[in-house]
């Protein structure tokens, strides 16, 4: 490959041009489906075992809980990645072409997913050099999140993430490289089960996400190693191609965007049921992904395991200990949105907190005021 920033010749060979082309076939339906049943019950399966051990000995370790917790949550992002599937095939998605900075994006998924990747015990290597490309930002936060979430659940080594520009004209290339076999499996000749155990779940979503932005995407084996390809045929190598290609995706954008905050990921911090209930009726449209905790230690621990894009809490759970919380959030992801909703007031106001303004929500106007507000919080320029 060439170094970040060079331009090389690159014509793909036969079997590469057979894998970018198969990329775009559409994906079948019923076996998307029975696929989605056999991994949520895997991952529900080895969680029942964990209880199991529980109910028999009547206690449980701390490795034994951590594992309990990460097969439930395994299961919940299982079924989730499946909804987004079914979202982005059902093409009801218009895309809001504009100019991204495909490395400053992927640079803050890696931010997000620090704790995460703190945990792997292995490195993530960074070989990023700059690449601008015309895409739609939400569809691209789902197609990064997709590529984590794919490279962190089989590899079982240092994973190589690259960003280079490739040929003339010049296109952008993110590739992900990593072991994916350990060394055990390698020894007992297990490699023929490879294939189908690297197209999982995330997988899914990855390709129908590349699909949906007509990306090219091609996965290679040889031995032990994976390597993922994803090229962007719209990479902005001059200022005039911007203007030119927006006017292209204004005369293709057909259809409704009924999930306009699709990928998205929203945390909902809320002692009353009630509170919940209202926020879950006013943002069921948006297509976000929410999971709602009671408490700011439940709100802390859920963010150590990943962080949402947006925090929305109730004003009686602020307070020093939650200020501690923002501050220590927004030093791991300075970008995360915080809404508050405030008991008085009238609609959307902002408060000025640590010399930086955040949204506040009144409560009683959360079905007309909450979607516009996450609308323009998770889609303004960071």
């Amino acid at each position: 490959m060439s170094a970040p920033g060079t331009f090389t010749s690159s014509t793909p060979t036969e079997s590469e041009s057979a894998a970018l082309a198969s990329s775009f076939e559409p994906i079948d339906g019923h076996a998307l489906l029975g696929q989605l049943g056999s991994e949520v019950a895997s991952a529900l399966s080895a969680a029942l075992e964990r209880l199991n051990t529980l109910a028999t000995t009547g206690k449980i370790g701390r490795k034994g809980l951590r594992e309990l917790r990460e097969y439930i949550e395994l299961a919940r992002r299982i079924g989730i990645m499946g909804q987004q599937v079914n979202r982005l095939a059902a093409g009801r998605v218009r895309q809001n072409v504009e100019r991204v900075d495909l490395t400053v994006v992927l640079k803050e998924a890696l931010l997000q997913h620090r704790r995460r990747i703190e945990s792997l015990g292995f490195e993530v290597h960074q070989l990023l050099g700059p690449a601008q490309v015309m895409s739609d930002p939400t569809l691209m936060f789902t197609l990064l999140e997709a590529l984590l979430e794919w490279s962190f659940e089989h590899a079982r080594a240092a994973i190589d993430l690259r960003i280079e520009l490739n040929g003339w004209p010049v296109f952008a290339r993110l590739s992900s490289r990593f072991r994916f076999l350990s060394d055990e499996q390698v020894e007992h000749s297990l490699v023929s089960f490879s294939g189908p155990a690297l197209q999982t779940m995330s997988w899914r979503l990855l390709q129908q996400a590349a699909r949906t932005m007509e990306l090219p995407i091609s996965l290679e084996e040889d031995g032990a190693m994976a390597k993922l390809v994803i090229e962007f045929p719209r990479t902005v190598n001059d200022p005039s191609e911007t203007s030119s290609l927006r006017d292209r995706s204004d005369v293709e954008r057909q259809g409704l965007n009924s999930k306009p905050l699709a990928g998205s990921h929203l945390l909902v911090l809320a002692a009353r049921r009630e509170t919940r209930s209202v926020v879950r009726d006013a943002i069921r449209h948006m297509g976000l992904m929410v999971d709602y905790v009671t408490t700011i230690e439940e709100a802390r621990e859920f963010c150590s395991g990943g962080m949402p894009h947006a925090l929305l809490h109730e004003s009686a759970l602020g307070g020093e200990r939650f200020e501690r919380l923002r501050a220590e959030l927004l030093t791991d992801m300075p970008h995360l949105v915080f809404i508050e909703l405030v008991e008085d007031g009238q609609g959307l106001e902002t408060r000025k907190i640590g010399g930086r303004q955040f949204s506040c929500v009144a409560h009683g106007s959360i079905i007309e005021s909450l979607p516009p507000t996450l609308m323009f919080e998770l889609s303004r320029p960071r």
